[in-house]
């Protein structure tokens, strides 16, 4: 019964932060315009609901630029040398810069924990490295899985239904490609949907997965849970790409944002798989009555799923 207490206190904890959007990463976004004579105007557009920016964020410009207000004046030299942000990772997950030079191009860098600083050109010939764009959207990809308490019970409730068996390898497959189609297609502009709906959805099908779980009679899910994990993923994949929109895509390096935001998220997903079977491994091999904490976690995955669909359908019917 100690890992039943365990479990219930976890999901607890996961229950408490962000019933109506588990998944939410924060985000402070910062518009330049570059203006005649060296001089540029910029402004946080971005990140307000948590209070003054400048509070949280520190800037770095290029060491020719100095700051007046809300004007950056860096001479014959342009907007270029190294810039970084001091503060983000600890509340905002990114901070995203769009610079508007004046020739009617645009550039757009992301700035994480991992990767608090960027060095700027001068124009928008980005010739940032394709390994800078990839580590950048790996990370971001793995810390939206890591925070994402609904995507993480989702796949605990498939643990619970498939177990760790052969059939796990291909229910995993299915749901990682459902959601790749449908993360790509939504991030590419081809499939477009209100977040709210996603949301409430996303809720719900943790609610039926729980129940499978729990129902003791041989179903369809259970009989074919790459089935059951094909068709949720592809909600799910709309709920990364929510994600992914909010913090931007690079338009000169798209495809390498794109692929490595996924990676992020499977590398994520699947180190969260391996770590559950170490833990159960373990549990087993030393109480063997851990066993019967599987019916209160699976209640306790339902309920706090059951509470989030409640939140979320009230708010997109209210």
């Amino acid at each position: 019964m100690r890992l039943a207490f365990a479990l219930l206190a976890l999901f607890g904890g996961m229950f408490q932060p962000r019933a109506a959007s588990a998944h939410e990463m924060s985000m402070a976004e910062m518009q330049i315009q570059e203006v005649p004579g060296g001089n540029f105007l910029w402004q946080w557009t971005a990140g307000f609901d948590k209070g003054p920016v400048d509070q949280w964020l520190i800037l770095h410009w290029p060491t020719q630029c100095s700051v007046e207000q809300d004007v950056l004046r860096c001479g014959e030299s342009g907007l270029s040398g190294e810039f970084s942000i001091d503060g983000v990772g600890k509340h905002f997950s990114v901070a995203m810069v769009q610079v508007h030079w004046k020739d009617g191009r645009n550039s757009l860098y992301t700035l994480t924990a991992g990767q608090p600083g960027v060095r700027l050109f001068g124009s928008a010939d980005d010739t940032r490295g394709w390994s800078e764009i990839a580590y950048t959207y790996l990370g971001l990809g793995v810390e939206h899985i890591l925070t994402g308490y609904d995507h993480l019970l989702f796949v605990a409730g498939l643990l619970f239904l498939v177990g760790f068996g052969r059939k796990l390898i291909w229910t995993i497959t299915a749901f990682t490609a459902a959601h790749s189609l449908t993360l790509a297609s939504a991030a590419l502009g081809w499939l477009t949907l209100r977040p709210p709906p996603v949301e409430a959805c996303i809720a719900l099908s943790i609610v039926l997965v729980a129940a499978e779980a729990l129902n003791p009679r041989l179903t369809l899910a259970r009989r074919y849970p790459a089935v059951l994990a094909f068709l949720f993923g592809l909600i799910h994949g709309l709920g990364f790409a929510g994600a992914l929109k909010d913090v931007g895509l690079p338009a000169n390096h798209l495809p390498v944002a794109l692929l490595t935001f996924n990676l992020g998220v499977e590398s994520g997903q699947l180190a969260c798989v391996g770590a559950a079977w170490l833990v159960c491994r373990e549990l087993l091999k030393r109480w063997p009555a851990a066993r019967r904490a599987r019916t209160p976690a699976l209640y306790g995955i339902g309920t706090i799923a059951a509470y989030w669909s409640w939140l979320r359908i009230a708010l997109l019917v209210g």
